[in-house]
């Protein structure tokens, strides 16, 4: 599934082209290394989100798109969020 897409679906972002947006910004982290929208997300990923004055880390639970249209935050697990310091 795209990483725009499951951010979407998740709930984490509200809009699908703002999830995109903020993907080519470059602040969504997958390994230590930005990613682009198209990234293909898999389960187990861990996710770093630059959102505002916010960094959320999150780990892919399921990229099932039925299961995430019924219970979106079944999708992921929230492991951190801090307030950026900068």
């Amino acid at each position: 599934m795209r990483l725009d897409k499951f951010l979407k679906l998740t709930r984490l972002i509200k809009r699908r082209t703002i999830a995109k947006d903020i993907s080519i910004a470059g602040k969504v982290i997958v390994d230590k290394r930005t990613v682009k929208p198209s990234y293909n997300v898999k389960v187990n990923d861990i996710l770093e989100l630059y959102l505002g004055e916010y960094i959320v880390m999150v780990k892919v639970l399921t990229i099932d798109e039925k299961e995430l249209r019924s219970d979106p935050q079944k999708g992921y697990e929230l492991l951190s969020r801090t307030t950026n310091a900068n």
